[in-house]
């Protein structure tokens, strides 16, 4: 692949039916922009996975990997210079074509644009940059063959996701989970089942019987790089037990982690809670924050030793009561559907996917995840499709 240069790789959109400028497209490295890009945060609306600690974690990790190309577009109101969107994307080899996608490679639970003063409002504004960004992206030096943005929220701090707005967009296989308590934390907590209630409660009992036990969010850098690291243990021992490799504590995931936590956890984005008995980690959860909103990524427990206490569910809600105290109003569970989150009164939190050929060699994947994303719309004819029979090939009939 050819690598973006420092200096911005500038295309320009048109409104085919007027001949006037729409937008214009700019392609940079994370580098140049990172400077002004907590600005552009503050100002903007979007998620908080495309905070600028997230990306610099995770293009700190993931630039030098061999077959990624990092790069930031950067989408502009060309008649008025504003910013519409930024975007932070990858070019990357999958199989026989190049893709264009979200920094994300599976650790991104929501992939969004950063929205600017110029972000479009209505699906017919959003249809006309979504056919420039195309265009731009196939300019490109080295070219590409398909774009593919998944696991999108509609909604971003407010304002409409104008990528969801497009014709193309639909259901995602993934949903986020989100729990909003409202300012009484005890009335949250007496929504939930009373079993869950009881068990709660009966964990706590059961894990402050031991002298030295504590719950606690680190708070220095020191303090959180170690119980990252017995997150990591914890987490491999459990994948180890149930024979399914284990990633994330190697090589550039595990780089990402370190990085995300001890460049974050210093001005509280990145929050380690963890339950101890002396020295002894009992259970781990790694999280984000912005303002009033946190996000789950990573729980993990000390194993059967500790299973009186349940310890997993333990430090979720223990967590939810200290950051609860502290501003936090909503609690997103992040993507996957597991019991554990039922038990907490999630809300499911619809996402969307959406991708487009870029050349001939694309068209095959395109027309592929646009099938798959239809069949989602229709959920009994997908069950009903996975049970039924395969045709038997011609050989088989003969």
């Amino acid at each position: 692949m050819t690598t973006l240069t420092n200096g911005a790789v500038r295309h320009v959109g048109r409104n085919r039916t007027s001949q006037v400028a729409a937008f214009s497209v700019e392609f940079d490295n994370w580098d140049t922009v990172a400077g002004n890009w907590d600005g552009a945060y503050r100002r903007g609306q979007a998620t908080i996975f495309q905070h600028g600690k997230w990306l610099a974690a995770w293009y700190g990790a993931f630039a030098g990997q061999p077959g990624i190309e990092p790069f930031i577009a950067t989408v502009r109101d060309r008649a008025t210079g504003e910013v519409a969107l930024l975007l932070p994307l990858i070019r990357r080899k999958l199989k026989r074509i190049c893709v264009v996608e979200f920094a994300d490679l599976e650790l991104t639970d929501y992939n969004a644009p950063l929205l600017g003063p110029a972000a479009p409002r209505e699906p017919k504004a959003a249809a006309i940059l979504w056919r420039e960004l195309r265009l731009a992206l196939r300019r490109l030096p080295g070219g590409a063959d398909l774009i593919r943005f998944k696991k999108m929220p509609l909604d971003l701090q407010g304002g409409s996701n104008p990528l969801a707005m497009l014709d193309g967009a639909g259901p995602c296989s993934l949903n986020g989970n989100l729990v909003t308590t409202g300012e009484d934390f005890d009335q949250y907590k007496r929504s939930l089942k009373r079993d869950v209630r009881r068990v709660l409660e009966r964990s706590w009992r059961a894990f402050t019987a031991y002298p030295a036990a504590t719950f606690k969010i680190a708070g220095e850098n020191d303090e959180a790089l170690r119980v990252l690291a017995a997150l990591d243990a914890q987490q491999s021992a459990r994948m180890q037990h149930l024979g399914v490799n284990f990633v994330l504590g190697d090589g550039a995931c595990a780089e990402f982690y370190r990085n995300l936590v001890r460049d974050g956890v210093g001005d509280g984005y990145a929050v380690l809670s963890a339950l101890t008995v002396g020295e002894e980690v009992v259970a781990t959860l790694l999280g984000v924050r912005s303002g009033p909103r946190y996000v789950m990524l990573r729980v993990s427990n000390a194993g059967d030793k500790w299973s009186a206490c349940s310890p997993g569910r333990l430090v979720i809600e223990r967590t939810m009561a200290a950051l609860h105290r502290d501003g936090v109003r909503e609690f997103d569970f992040s993507v996957g559907d597991y019991d554990y989150k039922r038990r907490f009164g999630v809300t499911p939190l619809p996402l969307v996917d959406i991708s487009a050929a870029l050349s001939l060699r694309g068209l095959p994947y395109a027309l592929r995840d646009r099938a798959a994303r239809e069949l989602r719309k229709h959920p009994k004819l997908g069950a009903y499709l996975k049970r039924a029979p395969a045709k038997p090939s011609p050989r088989e009939e003969n």
